[in-house]
């Protein structure tokens, strides 16, 4: 199965970028895997005090990536795997591609406007020729009907 690896976060690109592979999924017959990073945290001498920011930061991305599953089934009929993971995004996002030869494409939202992201700026730069599979960078300025009519 052609599986779509999206990565969600706050911004309203990442759900321009969720409903274009979702489309894509549905219309080749494949699935979707939405994947929320967790930033690793910086090391507090206190670990209790660590352990705490850390949940904190995991549980929100947990309902970050809940909610753009919601929609996901409402819009598309998917139901998604979700991936929660902490680290540094571009290998964490290696490893999973790696570990998944199902995937094959990485779709990434970009800003309507400004610079792009970390995970564009290195997968369209310093990594651009590394990853096994494309990667499909969607731009946020798209309307819903835009990308319907793209995906």
């Amino acid at each position: 199965m052609r599986i779509y690896l999206v990565v969600v976060d706050e911004s309203p690109e990442s759900s321009v970028a969720l409903r274009f592979a979702a489309r894509r999924a549905v219309k080749t017959g494949g699935g979707v895997e939405i994947l929320a990073l967790v930033p690793q945290q910086e090391f507090i001498a206190f670990g209790g005090v660590q352990a705490t920011i850390e949940e904190e930061a995991r549980l929100g991305a947990e309902g970050l990536v809940a909610q753009a599953a919601g929609a996901l089934v409402e819009e598309a009929g998917l139901k998604p795997a979700i991936t929660v993971r902490q680290g540094d995004g571009p290998r964490v996002i290696r490893e999973l591609i790696g570990g998944n030869p199902d995937i094959a494409a990485l779709v990434l939202g970009a800003a309507a406007s400004g610079a792009p992201g970390d995970l564009i700026a290195h997968f369209a730069g310093t990594d651009a020729g590394a990853l096994p599979v494309p990667v499909v960078i969607v731009p946020g300025s798209l309307s819903v009907e835009q990308i319907d009519r793209l995906s």
